[in-house]
């Protein structure tokens, strides 16, 4: 049974709001930080960005709203990166897909003023499951989920966006794409069948390395575990899949060949799913969303042979079961360390933000959600999350 993946968000006569928040900590001598929450609003109501402010310890209060003149789905594929992040010396943009608009905009983090809306041609939509997103300093991509393309957009002046061209692309049993992520020249998808792939992105356009395969767990499984969510180590070596699966299963390639490897598999058995997942930005730990279930973990990651080892689990969660239903991406208040304070999107009616203090010393950790937890977000739809500044990697 697939599980984990799509979920829609319930109709009503609520208002609700497709929101960015973003988080702003003051510590000395840097810029404003943000938490970003793309809440996936259904037409008729429009999409906005809530800001939301970060106090010291890690604890949020909305700021501000801008709207972005798009809709949005409502649900879709747990982990299809609805935001994309950039930050550079030039460059201070945070992306949205909105889907039910089949529209990707740009927010300029220094002005919040929204940039062009960009679409690709006109067969490029993902109202089904959600439009996701990866972006460098030159190129956004765009995860097309109705008809399984992958957009290349050119980042311009002003968190501007042109469209250049798609490629089709698909998992080896049919299935469409699911998520993306990105390092230097190689950009790595999941599909929903199981199947995995990279593509060299050196020109721009994402043109497949030959290796698209199988995960061994999805293999093993018959088709119940299959890799979803996808994150990469800042030098590059490693490629991790989150899985969606009735345990939590963590697949690890060496992709330092330029090649996606034969995945190792883990097992971790006391949670249920594991759609998404994030390095600390120490990359010693990595954060495990139980997306089904009720309780978030982070296992210890070896950055130098790419093992995992067993690490520490939150409690229950507050208001699950009756508010919120399923968890969804992560984000790190600190872009140092084990990352400070981890949030956590809650899907639900209302969704909220759960905000979760991290310790790590001695080969343990701990996870303890902080008694202000969770904030409640203005969307019954919320699955993707991000932070400003980026992790460095």
């Amino acid at each position: 049974m697939m599980i984990g993946l799509k979920f829609w968000r319930l109709s009503g006569a609520s208002l609700v709001f497709l929101a960015f928040a973003a988080v702003g900590v003051a510590l000395a001598g840097s810029a404003p930080r943000y938490v970003v929450t793309n809440d996936d609003v259904l037409q008729p109501f429009p999409s906005d960005l809530s800001f939301y402010s970060m106090a010291a310890d890690g604890r949020l209060s909305l700021k501000e709203q801008v709207y972005t003149n798009a809709f949005g789905s409502g649900g879709g594929y747990f982990a299809t990166n609805r935001l994309a992040v950039l930050d550079n010396a030039n460059t201070h943009c945070v992306y949205s897909s909105n889907a039910g608009s089949a529209q990707i905009v740009g927010i300029d983090v220094d002005t919040l003023q929204l940039g062009n809306a960009a679409t690709g041609s006109p067969t490029d939509t993902g109202v089904s499951n959600g439009i996701g997103l990866a972006v460098n300093s030159q190129y956004l991509y765009a995860a097309f989920t109705d008809v399984s393309t992958i957009g290349t957009f050119q980042v311009q002046a002003g968190c501007g966006l042109t469209f250049i061209n798609d490629v089709t692309v698909g998992g080896l049993q049919g299935g469409i794409i699911a998520a993306m992520a990105l390092r230097g020249s190689t950009l790595v998808a999941t599909y929903g069948d199981g199947s995995i792939e990279s593509f060299n992105i050196s020109n721009g356009t994402p043109v497949s390395n030959g290796d698209r395969q199988n995960s061994p767990a999805y293999a093993k499984s018959q088709g119940s575990t299959y890799p979803n969510g996808i994150d990469i180590t800042r030098d590059g070596r490693y490629v991790l899949f989150g899985d969606t699966s009735t345990s939590s299963v963590v697949e690890v390639s060496d992709i330092s060949s330029g090649k996606l490897t034969t995945p190792v598999s883990y097992t971790f058995n006391r949670t249920i799913n594991s759609s998404n997942i994030l390095l600390s930005p120490d990359e010693t730990l990595l954060y495990i969303s139980d997306t089904q279930g009720d309780t978030v973990s982070a296992v210890f990651f070896d950055a130098v042979t790419g093992k995992l080892s067993p690490g520490c689990i939150s409690g229950k969660l507050r208001n699950y079961g009756s508010t919120w239903s399923y968890l969804a991406s992560l984000s790190l208040q600190s872009t140092t360390g084990t990352g400070g304070v981890l949030y956590v999107a809650e899907f639900g009616s209302p969704s909220s933000i759960a905000m979760i203090q991290v310790a790590s010393s001695g080969g343990k950790c701990t996870l303890t959600e902080m008694p202000d937890s969770p904030v409640a977000a203005d969307s019954t739809a919320l699955l993707s999350i991000q932070t400003f500044p980026p992790r460095p990697f």
